[in-house]
């Protein structure tokens, strides 16, 4: 017969156990993707592209199941960065495939509803969805297949439609501007002008209607150029008209270049890194018979969502909600390093205009969906609490101290798997800035020149052919 006061004993020793694990696991929860992964993203911000290729097929954390979209963003960029298009292009197209495709299935709910959001399937973020078009676009131009781009250029369409309708809110990351210009200029660059005007059109339009910036941008004098060309070319001589009184501009008839142009994006540092923030929250109840989750602060009040728990309002008890660690994501910026940069050609000197701020947006998409996003974790976390609640023992349970080693272990569990997502694709740049550099026929030496902590200047050789050429530089320290 087993001896009662062993069990006792034994059930004592546990809790001790796990109040000095208790801390050992919070630490161990805090730990961030960044930091797992750190060795390759140390290795891209040096330059180091085959080491950081290296560390990125040597890392666990990125190849698992769930991490399989960031592992394919990160293989396109660091293969794009490589020069290695065609590769670069079958990991975007696996991307691109895997987030057309991937849906929520009932493991990744409960997984996340058990564990926490950073075991469910990665899905990507909105604009990580946009700025996979543009390095495919970049890929295909840069290996000669105008067609294979033009189709990506359209696919940009279907993108801003699709994202349309899942956030048909105001004030919602719902069009990516930058996307549009890379999709003028790509039928520009087809000789498309029609497409290119329409599309250039729709990009200045998001600009219009957000105040002539869109997160963190200002309206680019040379979309405004781009606009009116393509509409002049296009003998849209009312559109050049309306377009000039609202970008309170006017259109320059300047001749094409005898070398044709050169659109040269520059992309630099890297983007923001997730972290972990904690929030605590205790469900009140107000005069309507209402249960709302408050902060301390009283700063966020957000409602219970019963649906997602299946719990009866009647059977809630405040005492078993009164206090909520709730693991929520948040944005940290990575400085850039260059501030600024030009390019001198024939005596003549070209500054490059924002045209993406990527930092900007993911600190904004992030806060537009806080409300939601702390609704379903809330709701998550209160069934874990529900779980211990009901565990305790009654005050004359005769296994009472059994039960209470069980309602800790599963409090002990919660606590230390409370742990945010923190994935994102963190080798995006900072910011995106572009110009239009007339070219001479033949051979044209740009001289570009950084500037910020340290100068840097190199020479990009462009052959001066008469058409449109597309080429992107990286700084991303």
């Amino acid at each position: 017969m087993a001896d009662p006061t062993g069990m006792v004993l034994s059930c004592k020793h546990m809790v001790r156990a796990l109040a000095v694990l208790l801390p050992m696991l919070f630490l161990f929860s805090c730990a961030t993707y960044n930091t797992r992964i750190a060795s390759y993203y140390t290795q891209v911000a040096d330059g180091n592209y085959k080491q950081a290729d290296a560390a990125l097929e040597s890392n666990r954390l990125i190849k698992a199941r769930r991490n399989q979209l960031l592992y394919l963003l990160e293989k396109g960029k660091i293969t794009h960065l490589l020069k290695q298009y065609d590769s670069s292009n079958n990991y975007f197209n696996q991307a691109d495939n895997f987030m057309e495709d991937v849906r929520t299935s009932a493991s990744d709910i409960a997984l996340g509803t058990l564990l926490n959001p950073m075991m469910q399937t990665y899905k990507g973020e909105d604009f990580e969805k946009f700025m996979v078009h543009y390095y495919k676009a970049l890929n295909y131009l840069y290996l000669g297949q105008r067609d294979e781009a033009l189709v990506e250029a359209r696919r940009i369409s279907l993108r801003s439609y699709e994202q349309q309708d899942k956030s048909k809110r105001e004030n919602r990351y719902t069009d990516d501007a930058f996307s549009l210009m890379l999709q003028g200029i790509i039928y520009e660059q087809a000789n498309d002008i029609n497409n290119a005007f329409i599309s250039y059109r729709n990009a200045a339009d998001i600009y219009l209607k957000n105040n002539n910036q869109y997160y963190g941008t200002p309206i680019p004098e040379q979309l405004k150029k781009d606009l009116l060309r393509t509409a002049e070319r296009m003998g849209f001589h009312d559109e050049v008209q309306r377009y000039e009184n609202l970008l309170h501009t006017k259109f320059d008839a300047t001749p094409p270049p005898e070398g044709g142009e050169l659109v040269l994006f520059w992309e630099n540092g890297l983007a923001p890194v997730k972290q972990q923030q904690d929030f605590f929250f205790a469900l009140t109840k107000d005069g309507f018979g209402n249960f709302m989750f408050t902060d301390p602060t009283g700063a966020f009040n957000i409602p219970f969502d019963f649906a997602s728990t299946n719990y009866n309002r009647d059977d809630l008890k405040l005492s078993e909600l009164r206090s909520i660690r709730v693991a929520f994501p948040k944005y940290q910026e990575v400085p850039v390093f260059y501030r600024s940069a030009d390019v001198a050609l024939n005596n003549a000197d070209y500054r490059f205009e924002p045209a993406q701020d990527i930092n900007t947006i993911a600190f904004a998409t992030l806060k537009e969906r806080f409300l939601k996003e702390m609704s379903l974790a809330l709701s998550r976390l209160a069934i874990k609490k529900l779980a211990e609640a009901a565990a305790r023992p009654k005050k004359d349970d005769k296994n009472k101290d059994t039960k209470e080693a069980i309602a800790l272990a599963i409090q002990v569990f919660n606590f230390a798997s409370e742990k945010a997502d923190t994935r994102n694709w963190q080798s995006l740049p900072h910011t995106i800035s572009y110009m239009r550099v007339p070219l001479s026929r033949g051979v044209n030496v740009l001289q570009i020149n950084f500037s910020g902590a340290a100068n840097k200047s190199f020479n990009l050789v462009v052959e001066g052919n008469g058409s449109l050429q597309v080429q992107n530089v990286c700084t991303l320290r």
